[in-house]
């Protein structure tokens, strides 16, 4: 009998919150997330922390500068072939415009309105989480 090891990805994801609404992301058309809708961010580097690469990560992908507030919840999810552990953070701007570069699209959600998107399975353990929708 042959096992297969899934691979194991540690990512940071922000929920940016800008005058009351959240900032949602949608993905490209390609891999087993394609078009599901997501809490921008990434991959965390060896050394870094889960609040240095999501600062990176939003650079990179956004160019936009964030402030991370505070932790929301960490999850952990299985994917069909790859499984995560996936660090939420509360997010707010200091500095940039949220320019999408490797989304599809992008929208300003007001809280009740999060559940109404086809969110990737990890992210959508986010929005069910009380301390997004009740702060």
């Amino acid at each position: 009998m042959i096992f297969f090891m899934k691979k194991h990805l540690r990512v940071s994801a922000a929920v940016i919150e800008k005058d009351g609404k959240i900032f949602a992301a949608q993905r490209g058309n390609h891999g087993e997330m394609a078009l599901k809708w997501e809490f921008p961010g990434g991959k965390i580097e060896p050394g870094e922390t889960p609040e240095q690469a999501l600062v990176r990560e939003i650079k990179e992908e956004l160019d936009t500068t964030i402030e991370v507030v505070r932790p929301i919840v960490t999850i952990e999810h299985e994917y069909e072939t790859f499984s995560i552990t996936l660090y939420a953070f509360l997010c707010h701007i200091v500095s940039g415009n949220l320019t999408i570069k490797e989304h599809l699209a992008s929208q300003w959600l007001d809280k009740s309105q999060l559940q109404t998107l086809d969110w990737s399975g990890a992210d959508e353990e986010i929005v069910k989480e009380s301390s997004i929708n009740n702060r």
